[in-house]
């Protein structure tokens, strides 16, 4: 987003001189408090985790970093966590240059919270019949309702999240359809790995969860331009 279209500002704590950030349909925005950051950051994270949990049990692939951290994995025999850390490092770099140590902070929290729940959701939950085509759908739903709540609270889930939200905050480019694009890659890719019914599957929940964000994360309604 461009700063001649909205009111430049600091993060959404009050660092812009005590007068509230303006959208761009030229309205007030109001900073969230912390409580409702905390809340957030936990229901939004649990969200997603579902979706990853359905995801992991369907066979299926997820986008973003994550995805990309899986096809190394699965083509290098290299660890994932290594992978999925490496990969977002210079990320991370990013957000805490242009985003701010507030963004950069909560998703930091964001990320360990939906590692932790990826892998206590299971034992809190037990399928015992999920159709694929059901988890691709439910599943990209879940994962692009979470990452809209943490979009929204000045939170991100690494990586590929970051840039996205870079681009869109600084070149008016949709978080969505960015993430739309290179989750088409992976998905390209991993045709080399899964097969084709579930990477059929695979896209058309990426298609799912980008799309939710592109239609109601727009630039300049909870984002100012620094």
């Amino acid at each position: 987003m461009h700063a001649s279209r909205e009111t430049v500002g600091r993060d959404n704590d009050g660092d812009n001189g005590g007068t509230a950030p303006k959208t761009d349909t030229g309205t007030a925005q109001i900073a969230h408090r912390k409580y409702e950051d905390a809340l957030a950051l936990v229901l939004g994270t649990m969200i997603v985790s579902l979706g990853v949990t359905l995801y992991s049990q369907a066979i299926l692939i997820t986008g973003s970093t994550a995805g990309a951290a899986l096809l190394i994995h699965h083509a290098s025999g290299l660890g994932f966590g290594i992978v999925f850390f490496a990969l977002n490092l210079p990320f991370y770099w990013l957000s805490f240059k242009r985003m701010g140590w507030e963004f950069t902070l909560k998703t930091f929290i964001a990320v360990g919270l939906v590692s932790a729940f990826s892998r206590l959701t299971p034992m809190w939950i037990s399928i015992e019949n999920l159709h694929p085509l059901y988890a691709a759908l439910i599943g990209g739903g879940l994962m692009g309702v979470g990452l809209l709540m943490l979009f929204r609270h000045r939170a991100g889930l690494g990586g590929i999240n970051i840039l996205a939200l870079y681009l869109q905050e600084h070149h008016g480019i949709r978080a969505g359809y960015f993430q739309l694009a290179i989750d088409t890659c992976i998905m390209v890719c991993a045709l080399f790995i899964l097969p084709f019914d579930k990477v059929l599957l695979s896209l058309a929940g990426a298609a799912i969860l980008n799309l939710i964000i592109a239609l109601n994360h727009r630039p300049g309604r909870y984002f100012t331009a620094r």
